[in-house]
């Protein structure tokens, strides 16, 4: 028998991007957060995964300034029953506390999102893609476990502080500068333009190098499934230079 050699990835391998459209104030995107997670941490070849955030706003036409009960701003925006809309959260508290979250929507604060995308996106200036991650991760805890107003002054500025931004050189007041101008509003509306562009109607989205994407909180098993398959297109199977092989035509 004709001994075959087994096929290899062209080296160096191709880092992947994954983009992440979500924004704050959506339950759903804080579960699929941790499902991807859970994905990027089974996956071989995470080392060449690049994670990218994007913004996203469900509810643009949110006033800005301090927040107001979810629940008042839910029942107001879609016209539902309180009850109804009473049951909707509970039915994603109990989904989130199967992912390990612990959803609080008794204290949960319906704001503004577009200056917390702003501060996402400094945070990917600042301090690269850990600070990205531990920013979103601390705005999503913050919000939806912690019942903390995003919406009031000062919040934000806090937020940036216990995600690190002090260890790559910024300060509190660096920060509130920031905020208090109009940094990285052109990188939110790049983002959603090209939300629009790609047809996203819905978050959680996530994209592989702009090829594949899925949309909601998938199971941790189709995003793993999502991942492999972008790799795979962006590192194809290659024979070994010089390898036997046998063909339709026999060996």
């Amino acid at each position: 028998m004709t001994t075959l050699t087994s096929p290899t990835f062209a080296a160096p391998p191709r880092t992947v991007t994954v983009e992440i459209w979500s924004d704050v104030a959506c339950p759903w995107c804080y579960i699929g957060k941790r499902r991807f997670a859970t994905a990027l941490a089974g996956f071989e070849h995470r080392a060449h995964v690049e994670v990218v955030w994007r913004s996203y706003q469900l509810s643009p036409g949110t006033p800005a300034g301090p927040g107001r009960p979810e629940i008042d701003a839910l029942v107001e925006m879609k016209g539902l029953p309180r009850d109804q809309v009473e049951q909707m959260f509970a039915h994603v508290t109990d989904v989130a506390a199967g992912d390990g979250l612990r959803y609080d929507f008794a204290r949960t604060l319906a704001f503004n999102t577009f200056d917390a995308h702003r501060l996402l996106h400094l945070a990917a200036r600042v301090g690269g893609a850990a600070l990205a991650e531990a920013t979103t991760e601390a705005l999503f805890s913050a919000h939806f476990e912690q019942g903390v107003d995003l919406g009031a002054e000062g919040a934000l500025v806090a937020i940036a502080a216990g995600a690190g931004f002090g260890s790559h050189g910024w300060d509190d007041a660096q920060v509130a500068d920031a905020l208090a101008s109009d940094a990285e509003a052109d990188a939110v509306r790049a983002d959603l333009r090209t939300a629009r562009e790609l047809g996203v109607t819905g978050v959680p989205f996530f994209v592989v190098d702009r090829r594949y994407a899925v949309s909601g909180a998938q199971p941790a098993e189709v995003l793993a499934r999502l991942l492999d398959a972008g790799w795979r297109e962006a590192n194809p199977l290659v024979p070994a230079a010089g390898a036997d092989a046998c063909t339709d035509d026999g060996c």
